[in-house]
């Protein structure tokens, strides 16, 4: 080989060679990147492994928790600022100028409230960011327990919420089961259910208003209030 060919293969050599070591950072941030995609879809799909065993739960505030415990933890997911759980049978509420019912109920509705300047007025949830137009916390004795616990949460949002928070829960849980109800009036009425092995979470866009109902609710819980109207039934004909 002439002088001047070892040249030109050195020369060329030293191009390819600098082409790879120019390549290399490339590769290595698609890797990394190819990675962490892996990462997340791994612990997305491990999150929604874990959320089948386990009731949903409303920003921390999960189905089946007694009402002590509700009452006990220091998240207030309502505004404004201030607001605190109120129960329908607690003692203190009556103290407090709200109509009580029972103490010994066997079903306790809450909700959160605030301190307004003629007295006390409920508050408003804060849904997916936006104030919810009503809401609703639903505890019962469940099969007998002597502990009240949480079995629904329910509220009334707008329908730009209702809209962002379907997508934000298919984010979270997975594609809905879409039910659509016939109304006379307005066509169809798209229901979006999410499940799990424990539990549920109901969207339904209302007819007319479009504003949104969703719904968290335990499994099996109809038949749990159908027991507690039934011992309340029993218990008022012992007493008359």
């Amino acid at each position: 080989m002439t002088l001047k060919r070892f040249a030109c293969v050195v020369a060329l050599l030293g191009g390819a060679f600098s082409m790879l070591a120019a390549a290399q950072p490339v590769v290595r941030e698609a890797n990394a990147a190819n990675a962490a995609n892996a990462a997340s879809k791994a612990a997305s799909a491990d999150a929604r492994r874990r959320s089948q065993d386990a009731p949903f739960a409303f920003r921390g505030i999960a189905l089946g928790i007694t009402l002590d415990e509700f009452r006990a933890g220091s998240t207030v997911r309502a505004t404004p600022i201030g607001s605190v759980p109120v129960c329908e049978t607690d003692v203190q509420a009556g103290a407090l100028g709200m109509r009580l019912k029972s103490r010994e109920s066997l079903t306790v509705a809450c909700r959160w409230a605030h301190r307004a300047d003629d007295g006390w007025a409920v508050s408003q949830a804060v849904v997916d960011g936006a104030p919810s137009l009503e809401h609703v916390l639903r505890f019962a004795r469940v099969d007998g327990q002597s502990a009240l616990r949480l079995y629904e949460i329910s509220f009334v949002i707008d329908e730009i919420t209702a809209e962002d928070l379907r997508d934000a829960l298919a984010d979270r849980y997975g594609t809905p089961r879409l039910v659509t109800q016939s109304v006379s009036s307005s066509g169809a009425l798209p229901v979006y259910v999410w499940e799990n092995a424990v539990s549920s979470i109901t969207l339904c866009f209302l007819p007319g208003t479009r504003n949104g109902t969703l719904t968290y609710l335990l499994k099996g819980s109809d038949a749990w209030v159908k027991s507690v109207v039934r011992q309340w039934q029993a218990s008022g004909a012992e007493a008359g």
